[in-house]
């Protein structure tokens, strides 16, 4: 039964993911762990982490490993985990994949059309908003901590982004080379 929800989980979110892996991580997210708790908000953190640092498209690389942890999660064996992995890969693919086939055959015709060219600039703000709550989503007490809690934790966690944040849009330093210094930073600091 998991199965199938899984696959009609992320067959939904490939559906209506509009804007990449970034805008799709709420979706996952409220799908995953809010709706139906099939992991915690920390395992989701860690997963999508594991995504970041991995090739391949983000929401793609969530789907695989949220597919094997929940069945894992849910006491399946290993051998399921994998089943489970195929299947929220697939089913989060499947619907990008069918309407690229439609899409092509008719964007080269019309893609000029000013009815095309709204829908487009329509869909825009949609996403930066989804890219918005991605965000805003994984900015909890399981990644930042809280003064609270454990000031240094969080007063690292919230050094670590600005750092990230400022050393990528002012300074545009490479992506991979962020993540690494981050990750030097974080395992010094904490």
């Amino acid at each position: 039964m998991l199965l199938i929800q899984l696959f009609i989980v992320f067959l939904i979110i490939g559906l209506f993911g509009f804007g990449g892996g970034y805008a799709m991580v709420s979706m996952i997210q409220g799908e995953v762990v809010t709706s139906n708790h099939w992991l915690t908000t920390g395992q989701f953190t860690d997963i999508v982490a594991i995504s970041q640092m991995t090739p391949g498209p983000l929401g793609i690389n969530t789907a695989t490993y949220v597919g094997y942890s929940s069945m894992v999660e849910a006491g399946y064996p290993a051998w399921m985990g994998i089943i489970g992995s195929f299947t929220a890969t697939f089913a989060v693919v499947l619907p990008s994949f069918v309407l690229m086939l439609i899409i092509s055959k008719f964007l080269l015709q019309y893609k000029d059309h000013p009815i095309v060219e709204s829908l487009f600039l329509g869909i825009r703000p949609a996403v930066v908003g989804l890219l918005i709550a991605a965000s805003l989503l994984l900015m909890t007490r399981e990644n930042f901590s809280s003064p609270g809690e454990d000031a240094w934790k969080f007063f690292v966690s919230v050094f670590l982004f600005l750092f990230a944040f400022i050393g990528q849009r002012v300074y545009h330093i490479n992506p991979i080379r962020l993540i690494a210094l981050c990750a030097i930073g974080g395992a010094i600091l904490l």
